[in-house]
């Protein structure tokens, strides 16, 4: 259980992972006084030239930085539409393993997820489940 960010309340379950995901893509590495290592490179490369080879930096950024930081979600897929016009939105599909942070590996039968991240180069972060 943790604070949604947005009302304050009290946000566990699904929502949390998500909630942990916008946190983990949104923070630039180094950010964070006592622990400079969380983050990802996504904040960096969302301003970049979003030609191929950024493209894919920006599929592993995300990649590495879900593997290291959330292991309530495996991703299994992640998509990048419309870098061209300057917003862009990322899809990503993957497993929720409700109890991964405790060492349980079991994903959820049948519940493969789907989040939007979108950022618009001068707005903030959202996230669509």
């Amino acid at each position: 259980m943790d604070l949604n960010h947005d009302t304050g309340g009290a946000v566990e379950g699904w929502d949390h992972v998500v909630q942990s995901i916008q946190t983990i893509l949104a923070t630039r590495l180094n950010a964070r006084v006592f622990r400079r290592e969380f983050g990802s490179e996504v904040p960096a490369l969302v301003d970049a030239p979003m030609n191929e080879a950024n493209v894919l930096a920006l599929y592993v950024a995300v990649a590495e930085a879900l593997e290291r930081w959330e292991p309530r979600f495996e991703l299994t897929d992640v998509s990048v539409e419309g870098a061209e016009t300057g917003a862009i939105t990322m899809t990503l599909i993957g497993n929720h393993r409700p109890n991964a942070h405790k060492g349980d590996l079991t994903t959820v039968v049948d519940d493969i997820q789907t989040i939007r991240v979108m950022r618009d180069r001068v707005e903030n972060w959202s996230l669509a489940a």
